[in-house]
This record gives C-alpha cells, sequence and structure tokens, in this order.
C-alpha cells in the first residue's frame, strides 16, 4: 500500500506508521504524534486512508485519554484533508462507533474532542451518511445513565448542528480547491441543516419539561454547547430558549437545576453584549419569581450580566464587615450606565437592593455578592436610585405575593434603620405622593411601606415627619378600595406606637366627622374599623360616645355592628354602654333601626370573651327587669341568640338564664312572652343532656315564681302561666324533668316528678294535648321499677293532674294506668295507696267499661285490711264519684251492700270513706232503697255504739250533699231532722260537729230552693245557732262557717232572722279560741254585709262593738279564700 501512496507527507512517514501497524502497543500514540506534528500541503488519497485509518482506529479504542483525544482530532482532520469525502465512506462505519464511545467518555475534555470530530465528519462528508447519528444522539440525551453520557450527547448533537449552521452562512472551510458542482452540494447540505435545527427546536424545548428528571437534564445541557457551537446565529432563538432555561432554574431535581444554571451562564458568556435586551428583561422577572430557586438563580445570572457589561470577573472574595463595602469602581457604574442607560441601570439596581433582604439565605448571599461587586457608594447610588427604588418597593408591598411583599418590607425597614435620617426626608414624601396614584394596589403597597418606616424609624426621628405622616394615613383611611384601608389600619397601629395621643386626637375626629357625610360615612367607617381592630382599648372610649346618642339612628346602630366585629373582646368593659342602647333601639318605631340594632346587638355578644360574660349577664338581666315592655322583649331575644350562637361555654350561666325566662313567661307583654318562650328554647337547648337534671331545682323554683305572679293578677280562677299556653309550650322544660325521671339519683327522680307536675298544673289544656304521651310513658316507666315510696308517691300526684287536664289524650294508656294505680293501691305506704286510690277515681271518668274495675275493687276490699282497706274506699269512693252513671244497677247493688256494713265500722276513715261513697251512690238507689237506708240510719243514730252513731249522721251529711232534694221530700225530711237534732246533742263532739254540718248543708239548700220560706229556714236555722254555743270549739268554728255559706248564697234571707243569730254571733267574736273568733269575723262580714255600705255597719252595732264592726268591714270580700269556708259544706 506504502508504494502507491501519492501524499508526500504519507509517503514519508510510511515506515513510521508502518511500525504503528505491526507493533501497536508501542508504537500507536507515537505514530499519532507524528501526524499530529505534519504540516499537509497536499490532499489525502485513498492508500493513505487505508494505512492510517487503522491506526487512528486502534487510538480511538486506546485505555489512555490523551490518545484517544489524539486519534478524535485526526478522524476530525481527515475529512478536511481527503481528496475526495466518499473515500471515506468505508471507514465510517469502522470509525464512527469508536467516536461514538469516546464521545461518552468521563474525561470533559475528550468529550468535547470527539464532539468537534463528529462535528467535522458531518461537515466534511454530508448529513446523509450519517443518518442514525442525529437520533442516537437524541436518545442518549433522554438515557438514564449517566450526566457524562447526556453531556457528550448534548456536545456532539450541537457540533452536528453547528456544522449545518456553518454550511449555510459561511460555506465549508477547507484548503482544498472546491469546484462548482460541489459548492453547489454544500449549498443543499447548508439547507437540511437550518431547516433540520429549526423543525428539532420545538421537540428540544418540550422535552426540558419532560417529566422525567434524566430527559430534562440531557436538553438543558444541549443549551450549554450550542451557543459555543453556533456562535452568534443562536441569538436568533433565545426568546424561545430563555422560558425553558429559566423553569430549570426551579426544577426539584439538583442535577436539572445545575444544567439550566450552566446553561443561563453560557447564554449570559456568550450574548450579554449582543443580545442585551433579550436577557436582561427574562433576568428581572427572575429575581421577582415566587421560586426562591428561581431567585437565587436569576441573581447569580444577572450578576454575570452586569460583570460583563462592567468589565469585572465578579470572582474577587469580598470581606469585611459591612455589607455595603465592596470592591467595585466608580469605572464599573460608568460602563453599566453606559451600556444600560441610567434608567435601566437604576431599575436593575433597586431590584438587586431589595432582594438582599429575601426571606431565602441563598437569594440574599447572591444579592449581596453582585451589588458588592458592581456597587462602589452604597449611599451615593441609593440617593440615584431612590425614586426607582421606591417605586419597585411599593410596587412588590401590594404584590399578591407573600413573600415578595416580606421581602420588600424587610428592604424598606433596613433602608431606614441603616440610613436613618438620611433617606426619609426621600422616602416619605414619595409614600405620601403614591396615594394620589389611580392603581389601588400601589396605594395598598404605600400604607404598607409606611408602616414598615414608621416601625424602623426612632420615635425621635418620626417627630419631625408627623405633619405628613398624619395627613396621609388620615387620607388612606378614607380610601374607596377595603384593601388599601385594611393596610392603613395596621399603619395607624405603627404611628400610634410613636405618636401616642396625637395620632388619635388627630385622626378619629376627622374620621367621626365624615361618619355624618352621606359620600364618606362607608368608608369612614371602615376606617375606624380598621384603627379599631388594631387599636381597640386605646380608640374605643372616644368612638362609643358619639356613636351611642339616644335615640339611635339607623347608621350608628349599623355602625356599632360594624365596629363590635373588628373591637372583640375589648367591648367586655364597654358592655354597660352599647347593650342598653342597643336594648332600647331594638324596640325603635322605625324598622331600619330595629333591624339594624338586632344585627348589632347580635354581633356585639358573640364578640366578647370569657371574661365579658358576667357583664353581659348583668345587662342582659336588667334589660328583663326594665319597665318598658319592648326592652324585656329584646332583652330576651338577645340572650336567645347569645346562647344558641356563642362558641363559650355557658352551662353555668344557664340556670339563670333559665329562671329568668321562666319568670318572663307571665309576662304582662304577649309579645314578650313569645320571645322568652323562644329564647328559652335556645337556652336550654345549648346545655348538654346530661347536664340538665341538674336544672330542676332551678326552674320548679322559676315556675313556682311565675305561677305567684300570674295568681296575684287574677282573682279567683285556674292559674295559667301565659308562656306555657302557646304551642308547644313544653318544649323547652320537658327534656330537664324527663332526662331527671329517667336517669337521676331517687331523690332527683322525686324532684322530676313533682316539678313535672307543677308544670303540667300551669299548662293549659290545649298546650298540654300534644305532649300527653312524651310526659306520660316515662311516668308510667318509672313507676313500674323498684323506686322508694317517695318517687312513687310524686309520679301518681303527677298522673293525676296529667288525667285531670290531659282528658281523652290519655286513653291509649288506660289499661297501663288503671293495672298501675290498682297495684299501688297495694303499696306498703299510705301516701303511695292514697295517691293512687285518688288518681283511679279519676281515671275512672275516662273509661267507657267500670262495672269490671268497680267489681275488682269490690272483691279486693273483702280481702283486704287495714290501710289498704282505707286506700281501696278512697278509690271505689272516686269512681262512684266519676264515672257513677257507667256502673250498672247490679254493681251499684253490690256497692251498697258492702257498704252499708261498714258505716259503723270502728276505724274513723273507714267508716267516713264508706259514708261518703254511700252519700255518693244514694244517687242512683231507687225510691224503696232511699226509704230503706234512711231508715237504718234512723235506727243507728239511736244506736249505744258511738261508731254506729257517728257514722249514721255522716252519711246523712253526705247525702244532704249529693241528693238535698229527694230527702227534702217529706216523710223523709222529718227523720233525717230529728235524727240530726239529736245528733246534736250528742256526748260525742264529732258526731254533734258532723250534725251541724249536715244542718249547715240542709240550711244552704233550703235557702237555695226555697229563699222565701222564712219559716221553713227558722227551725234549721235555731239548731245551728244553738251549735254556735257549744263547749267544743270546733262545733263552734263548724256552725259558724254553715252560717256565713248560707249569707254568701242569699244574704236577705238569713239577715231576716238576725234577732236569732246576731247575740249568738256577737258571743263568738269574744271566744277564747283563735280560729273561732277568725271564722266569726267572716261570718259576721257576710252575714251583716258589713262590706255594703255605713247602714250595715251601723245596724250591726246593735249586736257587735262598732270597732268591731268598722276592722271586719274592712277585711277582702275573700279573705277567706284559702281556708276553709262552704267548701267544707261540699266535701264528703
Amino acid at each position: 500500500v506504502g508504494s502507491v501512496i501519492k501524499n508526500p507527507e504519507i509517503s514519508a512517514l510510511v515506515p513510521t506508521l508502518l511500525m504503528g501497524l505491526t507493533d501497536p502497543n508501542d508504537h500507536t500514540r507515537y505514530s499519532l504524534d507524528i501526524l499530529l506534528q505534519t504540516t499537509f500541503i497536499n490532499t489525502i488519497d485513498a492508500p493513505s486512508l487505508a494505512l492510517l485509518v487503522p491506526i487512528v482506529h486502534r487510538g480511538l479504542r486506546e485505555r489512555s485519554a490523551e490518545t484517544k483525544k489524539k486519534a478524535a482530532q485526526i478522524v476530525g482532520n481527515m475529512c478536511s484533508l481527503v481528496t475526495e469525502p466518499k473515500d471515506m465512506i468505508p471507514y465510517i462505519g469502522l470509525l464512527l462507533p469508536e467516536v461514538k464511545k469516546v464521545l461518552v467518555d468521563p474525561i470533559p475534555e475528550v468529550r468535547s474532542v470527539a464532539a468537534r470530530a463528529l462535528g467535522s465528519l458531518i461537515r466534511g462528508m454530508g448529513e446523509e451518511n450519517f443518518t442514525d447519528l442525529v437520533p442516537w444522539l437524541l436518545d442518549t440525551l433522554k438515557s438514564d445513565g449517566s450526566n457524562v453520557e447526556r453531556s457528550g450527547a448534548a456536545q456532539g448533537l450541537s457540533e452536528s448542528l453547528e456544522s449545518g449552521f456553518r454550511l449555510a452562512f459561511w460555506g465549508i472551510p477547507s484548503p482544498k480547491r472546491i469546484s462548482f458542482p460541489e459548492l453547489s452540494k454544500a449549498k443543499v447540505l447548508a439547507a437540511l441543516g437550518t431547516d433540520y435545527f429549526e423543525h428539532l427546536l420545538p421537540d428540544i424545548i418540550r422535552n426540558c419539561s419532560h417529566q422525567k428528571a434524566s430527559v430534562r437534564d440531557g436538553y438543558l445541557t444541549l443549551f450549554k454547547y450550542l451557543p459555543r457551537s453556533l456562535g452568534i446565529q443562536f441569538q436568533n432563538y433565545l426568546q424561545q430558549v430563555l422560558p425553558a432555561i429559566l423553569d430549570g432554574l426551579a426544577d426539584e431535581n439538583e442535577s436539572v437545576r445545575d444544567a439550566a444554571l450552566s446553561a443561563g451562564h453560557v447564554l449570559v458568556e456568550h450574548y450579554a453584549t449582543t443580545s442585551l435586551p433579550l436577557l436582561l428583561p427574562a433576568v428581572e422577572d427572575g429575581i421577582f419569581n415566587d421560586n426562591w430557586r428561581i431567585r437565587q438563580s436569576s441573581v447569580e445570572l444577572l450578576g454575570d450580566l452586569l460583570f460583563k457589561v462592567a468589565g469585572t470577573s465578579g470572582k474577587a472574595l469580598l470581606e469585611g464587615g459591612s455589607d455595603d463595602e465592596g470592591s467595585s469602581t466608580e469605572a464599573h457604574g460608568r460602563a453599566i450606565i453606559e451600556v444600560l442607560g441610567r434608567d435601566k441601570r437604576n431599575e436593575v439596581l433597586a431590584a438587586l437592593y431589595m432582594v438582599r433582604t429575601d426571606v431565602s439565605l441563598s437569594v440574599r448571599q447572591a444579592a449581596l455578592h453582585v451589588w458588592k461587586t458592581i456597587v462602589a457608594n452604597t449611599p451615593k447610588t441609593l440617593k440615584e436610585i431612590m425614586p426607582v427604588l421606591m417605586n419597585t418597593l411599593i410596587t412588590s408591598l401590594a404584590s399578591s405575593s407573600s413573600e415578595r411583599r416580606q421581602v420588600a418590607g424587610r428592604s424598606l425597614g433596613e433602608l431606614v434603620r441603616k440610613l436613618g435620617e438620611r433617606v426619609l426626608p426621600l422616602i416619605i414624601p414619595i409614600l405620601s405622593h403614591g396615594l394620589k396614584d389611580t392603581n389601588p394596589s400601589r396605594r395598598q403597597g404605600v400604607c404598607i411601606g409606611l408602616s414598615e418606616v414608621m416601625a424602623s424609624a426612632g420615635k425621635s426621628q418620626l417627630l419631625s415627619f408627623m405633619d405628613e405622616l398624619i395627613p396621609t394615613i388620615r387620607t388612606a383611611l378614607c380610601d374607596s378600595m377595603a384593601e388599601v384601608r385594611e393596610s392603613a389600619g395596621l399603619a395607624f397601629s405603627t404611628l400610634y406606637k410613636s405618636a401616642g395621643m396625637q395620632a388619635i386626637d388627630e385622626i378619629v375626629p376627622t374620621l367621626l366627622h365624615a361618619l355624618e357625610d352621606d359620600n364618606m360615612s362607608d368608608t369612614a367607617l371602615d376606617g375606624l374599623k380598621q384603627i379599631l381592630s388594631v387599636r381597640t382599648t386605646a380608640v374605643l372610649p372616644h368612638i362609643l360616645p358619639k356613636l351611642i346618642q339616644l335615640p339611635l339612628s339607623a347608621f350608628n346602630a349599623h355602625a356599632l355592628g360594624a365596629l363590635a366585629e373588628v373591637a372583640g373582646p375589648g367591648l367586655d368593659f364597654h358592655l354597660g354602654t352599647i347593650l342598653p342602647a342597643l336594648l332600647a333601639a331594638m324596640g325603635d318605631d322605625d324598622m331600619e333601626v330595629r333591624t339594624l340594632a338586632k344585627k348589632a346587638a347580635e354581633t356585639v355578644v358573640l364578640v366578647i370573651d370569657e371574661e365579658g360574660i358576667e357583664s353581659l349577664i348583668s345587662e342582659l338581666l336588667k334589660g328583663t327587669a326594665d319597665n318598658h315592655a319592648s326592652v324585656r322583649q329584646s332583652s330576651a331575644y338577645v340572650i336567645g341568640y347569645f346562647f344558641k350562637n356563642s362558641k363559650l361555654y355557658l352551662v353555668d350561666e344557664a340556670p339563670n338564664m333559665i329562671s329568668t325566662l321562666i319568670v318572663l313567661l307571665s309576662d304582662s307583654d304577649s309579645a314578650t312572652v313569645a320571645v322568652a318562650w323562644e329564647a328559652l328554647s335556645r337556652v336550654v337547648g345549648s346545655v348538654p343532656r346530661e347536664v340538665l337534671p341538674s336544672y330542676i331545682k332551678v326552674v320548679r323554683d322559676a315556675v313556682s315564681t311565675s305561677r305567684d305572679k300570674e295568681r296575684r293578677k287574677k282573682k279567683g280562677g285556674a292559674i295559667l302561666i301565659p308562656g306555657l299556653c302557646l304551642p308547644k309550650a313544653l318544649q323547652p322544660l320537658l327534656p330537664i324533668f324527663l332526662q331527671g325521671l329517667i336517669s337521676g339519683s331517687a331523690e332527683l327522680r322525686e324532684q322530676a316528678a313533682q316539678g313535672l307536675g307543677e308544670l303540667v298544673e300551669v299548662t293549659s289544656e290545649q298546650a298540654l294535648k300534644e305532649f300527653v304521651i312524651p310526659v306520660t310513658g316515662p311516668l308510667i316507666r318509672i313507676i313500674g321499677d323498684r323506686f322508694p315510696w317517695q318517687v312513687k308517691s310524686a309520679i301518681l300526684s303527677t298522673l293525676s293532674i296529667m288525667i285531670r287536664k290531659g282528658g281523652m289524650a290519655l286513653k291509649p294508656f288506660l289499661p297501663q294506668l288503671q293495672t298501675t294505680f290498682i297495684k299501688c293501691l297495694q303499696d306498703n305506704t299510705r301516701t303511695v295507696r292514697s295517691s293512687a286510690a285518688l288518681a283511679l277515681g279519676k281515671l275512672s271518668a275516662l273509661s267507657s267499661r267500670v262495672d269490671p274495675l268497680v267489681g275488682d275493687l269490690l272483691t279486693s276490699l273483702q280481702a283486704a285490711d287495714g290501710g289498704v282497706r282505707e286506700a281501696i274506699l278512697t278509690a271505689l269512693k272516686g269512681v262512684v264519684k266519676h264515672a257513677g252513671k257507667s256502673v250498672s244497677g247490679a254493681v251499684r247493688t253490690r256497692v251498697y251492700a258492702a257498704l252499708k256494713d261498714l258505716i259503723d265500722n270502728d276505724d274513723d276513715q273507714i267508716r267516713s270513706s264508706s259514708s261518703s261513697i254511700l252519700g255518693i251512690i244514694s244517687q242512683y238507689l231507687e225510691d224503696d232503697q232511699l226509704s230503706e237506708l234512711i231508715d237504718d240510719l234512723s235506727k243507728l243514730s239511736s244506736s249505744p255504739s258511738w261508731s254506729a252513731r257517728h257514722g249514721s249522721v255522716l252519711t246523712t251529711s253526705s247525702m244532704l250533699r249529693h241528693i238535698p232534694l229527694k230527702i227534702s221530700v217529706y216523710p223523709l225530711l222529718s227523720v233525717v231532722v230529728a235524727c240530726l237534732k239529736d245528733a246534736s246533742k250528742d256526748e260525742k263532739f264529732p258526731i254533734r260537729e258532723m250534725a251541724t254540718k249536715a244542718l249547715g248543708r240542709l240550711l244552704l239548700h233550703q235557702i237555695w230552693s226555697d229563699p222565701s220560706n222564712a219559716s221553713a229556714h227558722l227551725e234549721t236555722l235555731a239548731s245551728v245557732v244553738s251549735a254556735l254555743q257549744d263547749d267544743s270549739s270546733e262545733v263552734r268554728r263548724r256552725a259558724l262557717s254553715a252560717l256565713k255559706a248560707s249569707a254568701k248564697a242569699n244574704p236577705a234571707a238569713i239577715m231576716i232572722h238576725v234577732a236569732i243569730f246576731g247575740p249568738a254571733l256577737a258571743e263568738c267574736l269574744k271566744d277564747v279560741s283563735t280560729p273561732v273568733r277568725l271564722a266569726a269575723e267572716r261570718c259576721a262580714l257576710h252575714t251583716f254585709q258589713l262590706n255594703k255600705g255605713t247602714e250595715n255597719v251601723q245596724s250591726a252595732q246593735k249586736f257587735i262593738t262598732g270597732l268591731d264592726a268598722r276592722r271586719i268591714a274592712k277585711l277582702p270580700e275573700n279573705s277567706d279564700v284559702s281556708e276553709d269556708s262552704e267548701d267544707e259544706l261540699a266535701s264528703g
């Protein structure tokens, strides 16, 4: 081969090259060195290539980095030396794989040479001979391998692309001569190179944000090499490339961030002077990015740009304590101004100064390094850039980014702290003027800036600027935009620290005055809200007197509510001033005032804290006792709203409120009653269910108070609490008692049952209807368990009330109730038995089938003894009394027969009960049965046994109550009267007392039925009057009651017999027994009609002293309502 080589330079080297072929281990490196040292004048022919390629191939495979680098250099040069590029084609398959391997070598310099070799191959031989190369390079860029492989691929790709560009713009640089056809071919290749890159660029940029970090790293690394390879032409694509690089600066992967930053440095290095208008805006935007990594990288790139412009490396070590002492010179500053222009230079330095106080340490350090490198005199520079710096800071303070606002605030604070009085005269006017800006965000930024300036400056420094600061903040507090006013409020708080009361005295009055201006009132009010939110304690006493002037206007009510929202717990000490005004306004005639006052009161009660609860409760309690119904109503509403909506712990305050609201249920104003009921529901609803039973005593006491209050209003009749006559009346209070009944201790259950009865007693029957089942069910369930007699007795009493007031609504419970009551008749405790007996009697009125019940009672009566028998008789009395008409004749006869044998029983109670029942059932006896009964009674009246005589008169008395008309018919009357006269003289005073009671009933009937028959009355009256002189005080008192009852029934019919009873009555007025004297006084009041005129008083003086007559005349008409009076005649 050597003999046919035509290239003289190669011919001379044939011996050396042959040694490299025959002994590659020792002579390959030497052969490569000789080749690199040879200067080629002639082109290389095909035989020369045949000798060179094996040596170069061997060199590319050597382990030595130096050898590989030399071999790659030779490969790159060969394409420019060959006679015909096609001569290289046979060797591409041999060399290219080895060049690819060298391209991913760990050593950067080796990779760089290999990349250039690839570029030379493509440039020399054309892209069509390397169709698989670019796809391979792109695949390597995306690989998960090492950074070294991706870096090598990036370098190779950049050189490959550069080849096309060089063809496109300069032609093929080669020492050989080129014919015209070859030149045309080169131009085609050039066109392919440019188009290919532009086609490839979007894909490159897209892969810079690929989901795999390795792909992002590889493609960003490509931008590190493209500027070096493509040179000036790459700047045409900067606008497309820069965003991808800036995004890479914030990447979560460190290697990607490093690749992006390296690419950025290369761009700055290559294009700082030629493409500054493209690079600078992108870098400036990055300085204010929300991501700190982008800010850090942007500051570093900005530094590179400025260093390049200033002509400094920026690598000097900056030592010393001061942050403002650097290594810059005035020449650097002038160079920057010359390139950037003064305005742009000021903008850049302002941004740089601001990020010196960045929240990220890395950003701060980077910014400080750049500042100290390019700024020679910090105070002088700051003075020059102050307007631009303030503009930058104000814009940043108004930014939506919290970090940017923080950085700007810190920067402004540092500026004031370090330079103090030197910059304040510059800063404050700029900020004041900034409030005139039409952009609300900038006005907000001004307010934040003022806060930072005042917080950083000394008090003494600010005093000389108060004339500017106070009007500025005052203006800002009335700004049309809420966000500006909010920031102005914070500025006011800072101002107050320095100016104290001067700030309040010069700002608050102006805002209060503005409240009266319809155009400014809303903004002024919000301004007050803002300063109140930051300085509540200091400002509130100045605002309240203006707002609570009575009568309260609609706007003032609105203002109080709005200010309360921000004053919060600061209102605790002013509740005594605010609440009375609002409570009064809630009853105003003007609907708007009422509505706004109500809303304000709701706000006030919800903003207080634990310390204000006591004051609030005190004011609300005062309100519930106010003389004006509207204030009481408002107070009740606010109590309910407070307990329903407050987040505070109010369980301890609930009892007091519950008690107060229950008393309000008997208020004279119906609207107040309704509101109090609603409030009561809310208060009880706010208390945990398990706590409710502890309120039972409180509720009972309150119900009692409310009942007494209602009783004082009425003169007789049922006592009902108005609030418990409303629909769902019991809903608020029922849970308290039911919870105690179900889960409380025995004592608490007793209290609950009693309280429930008291509650039902003062509830209207209509309101009670829907609660009959919820109340009765638990009562029946509890009484069936083993509880002490006190619990059972209380439940029975309540059930008795429920039966009386619930009526037919209880029908679903009739079987259970009847069974329960009958069972309780056998109880060991007298109280339980008595209560059950009374309840059973009332229950029978609701039943349609009474015979079985009466039969059961009669059967039990025969088997029972002692207290149980007594209870059964009481129950039987109740059944006959309430449902006697429903009892069949046969069963009545059984009752009559059973009881006739018991009226002479030795047991007083059994005797009394039997006699009373006989009197009741006598209403249903046939005439012959009645005659027989009276005959039997007549015989008993003369019996030697006093109990028989007593039973006789008891039965007669009961019959005179229930069937006086039948007895009055002759000949029965004469028999009865004779028996009673004899009994009235009996040696036993109980018999005489009962006889007197019976005669009183007879007299009462005679006066009612035949008031004009005075002679008929006289005989009976005489017997009653004779009892007035009885030895027993009980008999005398009974006679007085009988006489009084008749006088109240028909005063005229009694008065005609005054001569008969007058003297005896006068004696009774002097009786030694106090009960007798009191009874005599009440009897005299009605018999002499002392309260009907002075003439009656004078007439009475025939029998009693004038002093007594006048004294008794002053007694109330119903002074004996609570005492036994004519009711005695109606009992038994």
